[in-house]
């Protein structure tokens, strides 16, 4: 792996990690299709592009993690319980990845589509004057399905943070705080796929590449997630739902045509 390799490795993974279509699943495609990296090695290196993301996350929810030190935060006690549903999830279907690797395209359709027919419903539930739920009336249940939804992301080519929008969305979930949970709900999920996939045992990445893939990784991924998060809170958010839904589908089906 050379410079120009790493670096849009990294690139990739900033720019796709918090949109509703698998980055880890794009930059696989990458490595397979034209720097004939083993899918072994493959795998690994996607899930190691992920510390860059991670990284952007703790900068930019920076306050967000110090609150979380206190034992009786609110945030604290959702996030340990997303973590640990992600695990039930998330463990078992990685002893069987090699299986599963044909799934993410329709996967992501589904996704796509749910995310579309949140978005219709979110405008349904405005004109209606319902008003969604804030963090401090987030129940157990609704973290226990968002951190079940993610550990299907460990299988590539389904999208983390499509599957934990869409659940958070459909279990009533503020919108603002859907999409800021999902970003905080990734930092034990890539520490947790860390230490599954012990990145340490990668080859083909040298010292120098590693930063270039992680600094990378982290400008473009705080960029994306600040422009997604001004976004979502210009426009309504229905919209921006819909939007999401209507990009994973093109990026899923173009290739195809």
């Amino acid at each position: 792996m050379n410079l120009i390799e790493s670096t849009i490795l990294g690139v990739l993974q900033g720019i796709l990690e918090w949109l509703p279509v698998s980055s880890e699943g794009q930059t696989m495609l990458v490595m397979l299709n034209f720097m004939q990296i083993d899918p072994a090695e493959a795998i690994t290196v996607a899930i190691f592009l992920h510390i860059g993301t991670m990284f952007a996350v703790l900068i930019k929810f920076r306050h967000e993690f110090v609150a979380m030190l206190n034992i009786d935060s609110k945030l604290l006690k959702v996030i340990i319980i997303a973590t640990l549903s992600t695990a039930i999830t998330a463990i078992p279907l990685l002893i069987f990845i090699k299986d599963l690797l044909a799934t993410g395209e329709v996967a992501n359709i589904v996704i796509g589509i749910m995310l579309i027919l949140t978005g219709i419903m979110l405008g349904i539930q405005k004109r209606m004057g319902n008003s969604y739920r804030t963090l401090d009336e987030i129940t157990t249940r609704d973290m226990v399905f968002a951190g079940l939804a993610q550990g299907f992301s460990i299988i590539p080519g389904i999208s983390r943070s499509g599957t934990t929008i869409t659940v958070l969305l459909m279990c009533g979930i503020k919108q603002e705080l859907a999409l800021k949970l999902s970003f905080i709900m990734s930092v034990p999920a890539v520490l947790g796929a860390i230490i599954l996939f012990d990145v340490r045992s990668v080859t083909s990445v040298s010292i120098g590449d590693a930063v270039i893939m992680i600094l990378s990784a982290l400008i473009l991924g705080y960029l994306t997630m600040s422009i997604l998060l001004r976004f979502a809170k210009r426009v309504n958010f229905a919209c921006f739902c819909i939007s999401l839904g209507v990009l994973t589908l093109l990026m899923v089906l173009l290739p195809v045509l």
